[in-house]
């Protein structure tokens, strides 16, 4: 059986992730005794035995629906969006006053192309303001997306809500960097299981975890309860070209 938590498991917030898992588990009556840490995350979503994980919304629609289940969305009580819901931030270095449309002719930093508010929802924006990035710049995280832009490897990125935040209370990146823009809200991460496990039951077991998170933990988290949101709406996402094309396309 597997557990993964690894969306938002910045060392900071790895005790905390250990506690809510714990607490899971308790009122699931199974699952591994540990958090998985160490497993590529794709082989974690797509494991038989996976009891409890999180997922982004793009590798939900584009690849998992279907071969999981979903148990739920977070509540992250995000400025300006609907409960369950995110969205991504654009981010550039403090210094730098260009407006986006300036900034957007420079180098783009994403983390990931299958990635909903690091790849496809800033595109989305992008294009419906009739811009393209000059260059692309693929980093591999959100963090590190963040740390291009504040060493001037690239002059954008977008990194989702959530992670912004705890880069400002957890890092020198919210001094080192400024907000520019964001995009329209789609639902957050979903949590999912296998499609062998009693979604339901994993559900319940979630809900009563983050009633009995302590609030040290609940703000540490950012969880502020578990919301339902369809897998139709997941999937009505747009979904918009891939780097590659992208960079054909100019």
């Amino acid at each position: 059986m597997t557990a993964m938590l690894g969306m938002y498991d910045m060392p900071a917030l790895q005790p905390a992730n250990d506690r809510f898992w714990a607490l899971i588990r308790a009122h699931l009556g199974d699952g591994p005794a540990h958090l998985t840490r160490d497993r590529d995350f794709w082989e974690v979503w797509q494991d038989p035995g996976l009891v409890f994980a999180q997922t982004c919304g793009m590798p939900y629609r584009t690849r998992l629906h279907g071969a999981v289940q979903l148990v739920g969305t977070p509540d992250y009580a995000l400025p300006g969006c609907p409960p369950g819901h995110y969205c991504s931030v654009f981010v550039a270095r403090a210094e730098d006053d260009r407006p986006l449309e300036a900034l957007a002719q420079g180098t783009f930093a994403y983390n990931e192309a299958l990635s909903q508010s690091g790849w496809a929802a800033p595109i989305t924006h992008l294009t419906e303001l009739g811009l393209t990035p000059g260059a692309l710049l693929q980093s591999g995280g959100h963090a590190l997306s963040a740390q291009a832009v504040a060493e001037s490897r690239a002059d954008l990125a977008s990194l989702d809500a959530l992670t912004w935040e705890l880069l400002k209370t957890h890092t020198d990146l919210g001094r080192t960097l400024r907000e520019v823009a964001r995009t329209t809200p789609t639902p957050t991460l979903p949590y999912i299981t296998a499609n062998s496990r009693d979604a339901q039951a994993v559900t319940a077991a979630t809900r009563a975890a983050i009633a009995d998170l302590t609030p040290q933990d609940r703000e540490a988290l950012h969880l502020h309860g578990l919301t339902e949101i369809p897998a139709e709406v997941y999937l009505a996402v747009p979904t918009p070209p891939g780097p590659d094309a992208l960079g054909a396309a100019k």
